[in-house]
């Protein structure tokens, strides 16, 4: 999307940056009212070539990153309605997380089989003879497939030579793969809440920008201003997405000048949760449970407790990496409010669980956070900073890419348990997850530890991110190497920690 979407990246931007503006500056929010005009200046629209349609989408947006609800199209709501409840200093989030922006959405057709002008019209028509509904005729200037008889099996692409008929669908549709985004009486896009784990595929994906999320940017820089001290836990995909000359201190002092305390590397939390989840295995596997899921990715656990619920007690009840950087930062500090810094959306979700709240005070995304760096006019690569200090192995480091958590748990437990030899196995997408979990509960994968992401190549391609997946997997692949640790138990960092959990009993 960062590469491709570039408007849509461009439009967030310029809302957060607004958002920060307005909070920084404690403007009257009177501001509110005029702020579509500076998002969306002119007189023409520049994307949707109605400039009224523009503003009315980016207040929705502005509204959103504020932390309020969503208007109703066909009732009147001023842009501040509801901005007592969130004009605080204290995690305002409140579900629904994803919303639809109804008058962004252009109602796109759900999935369908077409037949394009590549048909050759050829006499032995295998599309119509494979056809088990009769859904295709030929016409004039090829097949016509009548929708109301298809039955979307899509023998008819298969059968085809000329590869002439093509499947498409809704783009946020496609990639949920909890199948929570249907249709209302308009056709518009609708999220299912029950279903909904807050991945953020479907706002990556939408080509209109009509899908986002509420952000916490207002009530932070609040808490900023009020005096509180405030810590940065930035997640390990960081690396790499503030620009490709910023160096990693350059981006946590940057961070820093956004009137942070400090700010803690999440790698650090990842050892910690590596050294919790590779005890949990040698442990429970095979004695207790046949296989055992990571728990770093909160839409992955949260799609098994609804789509899976019989095996849930299978996922790791470690906690995330998230949770033990906070845990780390407040014995530091017992006054620190922690601020996630990371990729995904999910991670809001996760912060307002019961088990999780106490912990994390805020979270926000590295696209919110270039937000507030736009506001303040900070240029992280421009920064002269000293030497950085050494806070996590390479293994806790290489968490954000696909197969990393699994590989980091693997590698630590056969180090305390050197008889044992784990399997490990992962998928990303959660179409992918959901079929490595069938393929589980079948009795192929016992023995094996899991790994789920929700994100496709893993956190480096969350919602949230600012730069490209490739570059952003090199950069970390290169910190990895950096590190002076290549394992949790050698992180001299976490030494108390590490000790209390392998002499755990």
């Amino acid at each position: 999307m960062k590469e491709i979407y570039g408007s849509i990246v461009d439009m967030r931007r310029r809302v957060f940056a607004e958002v920060a503006r307005i909070a920084y500056g404690d403007y009257d929010m009177s501001e509110l009212e005029d702020s579509s005009y500076r998002i969306v200046p002119g007189e023409v629209g520049r994307d949707r070539g109605d400039i009224f349609r523009e503003r009315a989408i980016a207040e929705e947006m502005v509204r959103l990153a504020m932390g309020m609800d969503i208007r109703q199209i066909g009732e009147y709501k001023k842009v501040t309605d509801g901005f007592d409840k969130v004009d605080i200093d204290t995690n305002a989030y409140e579900k629904p997380l994803i919303n639809v922006i109804k008058f962004a959405c252009e109602a796109c057709p759900t999935k369908s089989y077409f037949s394009t002008n590549n048909c050759r019209k050829c006499i032995a028509h295998p599309c119509i003879n494979v056809c088990p509904v009769n859904a295709i005729t030929m016409e004039k200037d090829g097949t016509v497939i009548n929708k109301d008889k298809c039955i979307r099996c899509g023998r008819c692409a298969e059968a085809c030579p000329y590869h002439a008929i093509v499947m498409y669908d809704r783009p946020c549709a496609s990639v949920c793969g909890v199948k929570a985004i249907g249709s209302d009486e308009y056709d518009r896009a609708e999220i299912n809440q029950d279903k909904c784990v807050a991945c953020g595929r479907c706002i990556a994906t939408c080509p209109f920008g009509a899908i986002s999320d509420k952000t916490q940017i207002f009530q932070l820089i609040k808490a900023i201003k009020s005096g509180k001290k405030i810590y940065g836990a930035i997640a390990p995909s960081y690396i790499g997405q503030f620009g490709a000359k910023a160096k990693p201190a350059q981006i946590l002092e940057g961070i820093k000048r956004l009137g942070f305390e400090d700010v803690i590397e999440v790698a650090l939390g990842a050892d910690i949760t590596t050294l919790h989840e590779a005890k949990e295995y040698l442990e429970r596997v095979p004695d207790k449970i046949p296989f055992m899921g990571t728990s770093c990715c909160f839409s992955w656990s949260l799609m098994i407790k609804n789509e899976f619920p019989d095996i849930y007690e299978q996922v790791s009840d470690s906690g995330s990496p998230m949770r033990y950087t906070a845990n780390y930062i407040k014995k530091i500090d017992p006054e620190a409010v922690v601020v996630f810094i990371g990729p995904c959306t999910s991670k809001k979700l996760e912060a307002i669980d019961t088990k999780v709240k106490s912990d994390v005070d805020f979270v926000v995304t590295f696209e919110e956070v270039m937000g507030m760096l736009v506001a303040k006019d900070i240029d992280v690569a421009e920064i002269e900073v000293s030497e950085e200090d050494e806070e996590s192995s390479a293994l806790g480091r290489g968490y954000p890419i696909a197969g990393g958590v699994a590989e980091s748990v693997k590698v630590t437990a056969e180090l305390l348990d050197p008889e044992k030899d784990i399997n490990i196995q992962g998928a990303n997408t959660l179409d992918e997850c959901i079929k490595m979990l069938k393929i589980a509960k079948a009795g192929k994968l016992n023995g094996y530890l899991l790994e789920g992401m929700a994100c496709p190549g893993g956190c480096v391609a969350g919602v949230g991110t600012v730069a490209s997946v490739g570059r952003v997997k090199r950069e970390v692949q290169k910190y990895m190497k950096a590190s002076a640790f290549k394992t949790p138990l050698e992180n001299t960092k976490i030494e108390a920690e590490r000790s209390e959990i392998i002499e755990e009993k």
